[in-house]
């Protein structure tokens, strides 16, 4: 049976378990997630219809991304660190970054999107497939 991925904010008042596989393992360099994570791309997992429980409340905002996508973003109103990303017309869809988990080592990235927007200076694993905006689904 798989192990289920948990993790939370910095300060422990906001805690996540999702019961599932990731469905993507995701380094973005769109600009949005570059100025979420104060560097050069965000990774994420993403889960597609998992069971997912979350203690805690969250604070939100909400953003578009380069593709024109909306973006909810849950994050810790005490600490400030960011937890998960939903998207409001994809309900089932769960998002949660590595260094989020309790064992951010379960992250294996399988490919990057939004190169077109990347930097020289982000040096990402050479051997990951590459996309100058998002895959083909």
């Amino acid at each position: 049976m798989p192990m289920s991925y948990t993790g939370g904010c910095a300060c422990g008042a906001i805690r996540y378990e999702i019961s599932g596989e990731p469905a993507a393992m995701v380094d973005c360099q769109c600009r949005q997630c570059q100025r979420d994570s104060g560097t050069g791309h965000q990774s994420h997992l993403t889960f597609v219809a998992a069971e997912v429980k979350v203690t805690g409340e969250a604070s939100h905002w909400q953003t578009v991304g380069d593709g024109g996508t909306v973006k909810r973003r849950g994050f810790c109103p005490t600490c400030g660190a960011p937890v998960y990303l939903r998207f409001p017309d994809m309900p089932d869809v769960f998002i949660v970054t590595p260094a989020s988990l309790d064992d951010p080592g379960r992250y294996r990235p399988q490919l990057v999107s939004w190169t077109a927007a990347g930097h020289a200076w982000d040096h990402l694993d050479p051997a990951l497939p590459k996309f100058d905006r998002m895959p083909p689904a």
